[in-house]
């Protein structure tokens, strides 16, 4: 368990440095160009994948911090801190997102004419490709180990494709009018670009928030996930009579399962705690890197006779049941 920790730790690890290596180029990128045209759409970039960068930053931080073995002090672990991380990199992105627009206001109200535009093009089309890629590894490293942080550092590249897309296809608009109506002003296409690069920025900022502190409120699991659960449990009627008080949680990417298991009053300790222990392999087979906490109570109903037996407290549990009957 310790090696399979460690290699799924060292991959969030990688991904995490790849995206710090990433955002640190384009930024370094998209500033000096933007400087150079004087664009302000291309600045706003700058100031995004400078957002990126930091919530790369943290979201590396984060995955190393995570993957630390419970101690003392912290006796469920470290998972949190990938929720945390990723409801602090959404709230950059919303401040990101107001620097951006008030200063695509200022410009919008004084345009200003805009130099060696085809740069900017260049550019963009560099940082949608890069965060194209980048933001497809992250995903798809962030899924394969549960990880919170790097989905939520994944969205913020992906919305970097969005966003530079919108930005370029802005510039371009500049620079064909400028080469076949040389007459029109078309210098205002650039701040509104930016603040459309805002309101997507938003967008995806309140999604981030959502997703990634629900599970700092001790949300219960995904209905779906809680679903499976209760269906592994009833696999094991009739040893099984009923369960109640299921309560699940998550901390980053480790689950959090408890509940009452009812029994025979007659089964022996040995077996009951044997039946426990295969409940709890059961439910980890499918939801890895789970703790599985388990009350073993006795009944003394007849559960044979239908809806005579009190054991069942939970009408969700005892349909449960039934279903594994039927």
């Amino acid at each position: 368990m310790d090696s399979r920790n460690d290699s799924i730790n060292r991959k969030k690890s990688s991904a995490a440095l790849l995206s710090v290596t990433s955002n640190t180029a384009l930024v370094l990128l998209k500033l000096t160009v933007g400087i150079m045209i004087g664009s302000v759409s291309v600045i706003s970039e700058a100031i995004h994948s400078g957002v990126d960068l930091l919530a790369a930053v943290i979201a590396l931080f984060a995955v190393r911090t995570s993957g630390k073995p419970a101690d003392p002090e912290h006796p469920f672990g470290h998972g949190k801190v990938e929720n945390i991380s990723g409801t602090v990199e959404a709230l950059l992105i919303f401040l990101a997102a107001g620097w951006i627009i008030f200063e695509a206001a200022k410009k919008l109200t004084n345009p200003e004419p805009l130099e060696e535009v085809g740069w900017g093009v260049a550019v963009m089309i560099i940082s949608s490709g890069a965060n194209l890629l980048v933001s497809g590894m992250l995903f798809k490293v962030g899924r394969e180990t549960d990880s919170v942080a790097l989905q939520a550092d994944a969205w913020h590249l992906r919305t970097d494709v969005y966003t530079s897309a919108g930005v370029m296809a802005g510039l371009a608009i500049i620079w064909i009018g400028k080469l076949v109506v040389p007459g029109i002003n078309l210098d205002w296409v650039d701040p509104v670009a930016a603040i459309g690069v805002a309101l997507l920025i938003i967008k995806a900022a309140y999604k981030l928030t959502v997703e990634s502190a629900r599970d700092l409120m001790d949300v219960s699991l995904p209905k779906d996930e809680e679903a499976g659960i209760r269906k592994l449990i009833a696999a094991f009627a009739p040893a099984v009579r009923g369960f109640h008080r299921l309560r699940t949680r998550k901390s980053g990417s480790h689950r959090f399962v408890e509940f009452h298991m009812i029994v025979d009053p007659s089964m022996s300790i040995d077996e009951s705690h044997r039946i426990a222990d295969m409940i709890t392999c059961s439910i980890k087979q499918k939801y890895p890197d789970t703790t599985v906490n388990i009350h073993i109570e006795p009944c003394n109903c007849n559960f044979e006779v239908e809806g005579k037996c009190d054991c069942l407290l939970s009408a969700e549990d005892k349909e449960a049941i039934k279903v594994k009957r039927s």
